[in-house]
């Protein structure tokens, strides 16, 4: 099981299912939600500048990419470089509702994108990933 899972999604309802079904298939102790990128780099930020330099950091981030204010693009472009370098050891599973060749091509720039699935999140799609990611 993963300490702790970060789900980046402008939809409010996306963000209860990814919730309900990660908590019910003991994937993950604790899940932190962001409504854009932008919400999601404060969230890292305030980890790292904390006084309390908390231990728990995100194992696993499913990164919406078509969001406003900062879409999941911009988002990786930030996340990847050397001032969030302390966290690059999170996974991201991009989760997409249309899954468009171009942004298939695209994700193989980003090294920690270990796949691409379609919304919404399912309880197969977790079992997959368990195996995927050695959880089982």
């Amino acid at each position: 099981m993963l300490e702790q899972i970060l789900c980046i999604d402008d939809d409010p309802i996306t963000l209860m299912l990814c919730k309900k079904v990660i908590a019910r298939s003991s994937f993950s102790n604790e899940i932190i939600t962001a409504q854009n990128g932008e919400e999601a780099l404060h969230y890292f930020n305030t980890l790292k500048y904390s006084n309390t330099k908390s231990n728990i950091k995100p194992e696993l981030i499913f990164l919406d990419l078509n969001m406003p204010i900062m879409g999941g693009w911009e988002f990786l472009d930030h996340f990847t470089s050397s001032a969030y370098s302390e966290f690059n050891k999170a996974s991201v599973i991009v989760l997409s509702s249309t899954i468009d060749p171009d942004d298939l091509a695209k994700a193989k720039k980003y090294p920690i994108i270990i796949d691409f699935l379609s919304k919404p999140i399912t309880q197969a799609m977790l079992e997959y990933l368990k195996k995927k990611i050695g959880l089982q």
